[in-house]
């Protein structure tokens, strides 16, 4: 079934007062972050959320492996989440799309290249850091907030020549959301860390749609009036999105406020159509 009209939308605003670069760009200010810091015996740190998210990642790593356009340098994935997952990734190969299984029938796994080194155990993931040179590190968690992110932070975030990208949403409050407003120093395991590594933050890999695309899905219900909650955001954003709908298509907007209670009553459901 698809819907083609509702009585009542709810619809998340994370991104709703921003907008992503196109993916082709994003790709291009990951390349260069990478680059950046290669051509300064640096390191990449890659705070990244454990199911998804990494693996696109590796999947845009391997296509600029394929491509000639990635340095040989060591990829670490620094998270056993992250690992049993991109195992999961690499085990159901019949599930991959056509882009996916053309990489297969090629001869290559798109989750994997010569340079990609898992660290399961702790004593690996320090070694990481004990060592000199570039190298780019994916790690949990997303927002830098947990785990083992922390320390490659800690040992990386101070050095000029270093990138840190942001491929996540940073909430209110976390290290990485202190460091994308422009903190000069961040506080990790009771230590102010100074924050001068070039920081590159890439909303076009969020899962999230920014303000365009949420509007864009909004615009399909419009002839049938519904009632708009927006949800799931900050409230700036929220707020921000909920004018743009008000604005462009004169639908009835709400942003609800926290632990408010709504009646909802059908209007009707002749508008559901099967197609």
């Amino acid at each position: 079934y698809e819907l083609f009209a509702a009585d009542y939308l709810f619809i998340e605003s994370t991104y709703g007062n921003r907008f992503h670069r196109s993916f082709e760009d994003s790709k291009a200010e990951l390349l260069e972050a990478i680059r950046h810091a290669t051509s300064n015996g640096e390191k990449v740190i890659i705070p990244a959320f454990a199911v998804e998210r990494t693996q696109e990642l590796l999947y845009i790593l391997g296509e600029f492996q394929r491509g000639g356009d990635l340095p040989d340098i060591p990829i670490y994935l620094d998270s056993p989440l992250a690992i049993k997952a991109t195992q999961i990734f690499r085990n159901n190969k019949k599930y991959y799309d056509e882009e996916a299984m053309a990489i297969v029938k090629e001869g290559f796994d798109p989750f994997n290249m010569p340079n990609l080194r898992f660290t399961l155990a702790t004593k690996d993931s320090i070694a990481i850091n004990e060592g000199s040179g570039p190298a780019i590190v994916i790690a949990a968690n997303g927002m830098c907030t947990a785990g083992r992110i922390k320390h490659h932070l800690k040992h990386n975030l101070w050095r000029p020549g270093a990138s840190l990208v942001i491929v996540g949403f940073q909430a209110m409050g976390t290290t990485g959301r202190k460091i994308v407003d422009g903190a000069k120093s961040v506080k990790i395991f009771r230590e102010n860390i100074d924050v001068r590594a070039k920081v590159y933050t890439i909303g076009g890999f969020s899962a999230h749609a920014d303000q365009k695309d949420l509007l864009e899905w909004v615009r399909n219900f419009r002839e049938s009036n519904p009632g708009v909650f927006v949800i799931h955001g900050e409230p700036t954003s929220s707020q921000t999105f909920a004018d743009k709908i008000k604005e462009e298509l004169g639908l009835a907007v709400h942003v609800p406020d926290y632990r408010e209670r709504l009646i909802l009553k059908p209007v009707s459901y002749t508008h559901l159509r099967a197609h």
